[in-house]
C-alpha cells in the first residue's frame, strides 16, 4: 500500500474505530464476542481456518476496548484526500477523489442506524437502470466491528464481496458446531468444505453476490416507491415492536421486488436453501406463507407453491406498507400498538 493510499486509509479507520466506541456495545456477549474474533482475524490478515492465539487475542481485545473508551465522546472527521478535505458523509465527492487510487468508500447508517464506514478496493462500478450505481468492493483497507455485506444509500449500492465472504464463514462455522440438518446445511451440503474450504466458500461467495445485489436494488427500489414519509413514520416508531416490524415489512418488499424473483428464475438450490436458512426473526415472524411453501418444496421437489407465493408478494407487502403509513399520518407518534396489531392481522399471524 502506497503513502497516499495508507493515509486515507487511516483517516477512515479512525472513523471506523469511533463508530466501534459507540455502537460496539449494542452486542450481545456471545454476538459481541464472535464479532471480535472475526474482527482480529480480518486486522492481522489471518485465513478464516486460522487458530487464533489465544493470548494474543486476549491483548488485543483489552487494547482495542481501551481505544474505543478514549473515543467514544470523539466527533467523526473530516477526511483529506488529495489536499482537499471532504465531509466523511460526502460518500458521492469522496469516491470521486478515491477513483485515481482505485478504491471505494462507503459512510451511512447500517443496522438500526449505527453510523458504518468502510474502504476497500474498488473491484468494479455499474451504472445500472433507474440511474442506480453499484459498486462491488473486493480487499477492505478499514472497517467496522460491524460489516454488512452490502449497503444502499439513496441510489448507490455497495458490495462488499470480503465481507459477504466473512459472513458466510461466520454462517459455515456456527453451523458446523452441531451440523443440524435444516436449511443452512442444505445450502452447504451444495457446496466442497469438507475438502476444499477456501474454494468452496469462494465458489459459494459468487452465487450469493448476486442475491445480496438484487436486494439491495430492491431496497432503493422499495425506498423510491414508500418515498420520505416511510423515514419519518420509522423515526416516530423508534424502539418500539412496530419499527422492527416496519422494517422486515420493507425487507420483504424488496425482496418480492426483485430478490425472490431472481432466486425463483435461477432455480438454484443452493441459494433458495441458504434464503429459507437466513429468514428469521421478526421476517421469518411475518411470512409464514413462505416458510410453509418452501416446506413442501421440500417434501415434493414442486415449486409450485413457492411460485405462487412470491407471485403475490409484491402487492401484500406494498399495500402493508402503503396502510401503515396512512395510519401513521392520522395517528402520528401514538400509531405505534395500532400498527403492531394491524401487521399481525395482516400477515395472518398471532402475538
Amino acid at each position: 500500500m502506497n503513502r497516499s493510499v495508507e493515509k486515507i486509509r487511516q483517516q477512515v479507520q479512525y472513523n471506523c474505530h469511533i463508530a466501534d466506541a459507540r455502537h460496539g456495545g449494542d452486542f450481545t456477549m456471545c454476538t459481541y464476542l464472535l464479532k471480535m474474533r472475526e474482527f482480529f482475524r480480518w486486522e492481522r490478515g489471518l485465513g478464516m481456518q486460522t487458530v487464533l492465539p489465544r493470548d494474543e487475542l486476549g491483548d488485543w481485545l483489552m487494547a482495542r476496548e481501551a481505544l474505543w473508551e478514549s473515543l467514544d465522546a470523539r466527533e467523526f472527521a473530516p477526511l483529506c484526500i488529495n489536499g482537499r478535505e471532504y465531509e466523511p458523509f460526502d460518500v458521492a465527492a469522496i469516491n470521486g477523489a478515491l477513483e485515481p487510487h482505485g478504491l471505494v468508500y462507503s459512510a451511512g447508517l447500517a443496522n438500526g442506524s449505527r453510523a458504518n464506514f468502510f474502504l476497500g478496493e474498488l473491484l468494479e462500478r455499474e451504472h445500472g437502470e433507474g440511474g442506480f450505481v453499484l459498486h462491488l468492493s473486493g480487499r477492505e483497507h478499514a472497517r467496522c466491528l460491524s460489516a454488512p455485506p452490502a449497503m444502499a444509500a439513496g441510489r448507490e449500492v455497495f458490495l462488499r464481496r470480503e465481507a459477504l465472504a466473512r459472513y458466510l464463514w461466520e454462517k459455515y462455522e456456527a453451523w458446523g458446531w452441531n451440523r443440524p440438518d435444516n436449511a443452512l446445511g442444505k445450502a452447504f451440503a451444495h457446496y466442497d468444505f469438507a475438502n476444499d474450504a477456501e474454494s468452496a466458500l469462494a465458489r459459494m461467495t459468487d452465487v450469493e453476490l448476486a442475491a445480496a445485489r438484487e436486494h439491495e436494488l430492491g431496497e432503493c427500489e422499495a425506498s423510491e416507491l414508500l418515498g420520505e414519509a416511510w423515514n419519518e413514520m420509522l423515526l416516530d416508531l423508534s424502539l418500539t415492536p412496530a419499527e422492527l416490524m416496519a422494517r422486515a415489512v420493507k425487507d420483504h418488499l424488496a425482496d418480492a421486488l426483485r430478490t425472490l424473483p431472481m432466486l425463483l428464475r435461477e432455480a438454484n438450490p443452493a441459494s433458495l436453501h441458504f434464503y429459507a436458512g437466513n429468514l428469521s426473526g421478526m421476517r421469518r415472524h411475518l411470512f409464514p406463507a413462505l416458510t410453509e411453501a418452501y416446506g413442501r418444496w421440500q417434501e415434493t421437489g414442486d415449486m409450485a407453491a413457492l411460485v405462487a407465493v412470491v407471485d403475490g408478494a409484491r402487492d401484500h407487502w406494498l399495500d402493508l406498507a402503503r396502510d401503515m403509513m396512512a395510519l401513521h399520518q392520522r395517528l402520528g407518534v401514538a400509531s405505534a400498538e395500532t400498527m403492531r396489531r394491524l401487521v399481525l392481522e395482516r400477515c395472518g399471524v398471532e402475538e
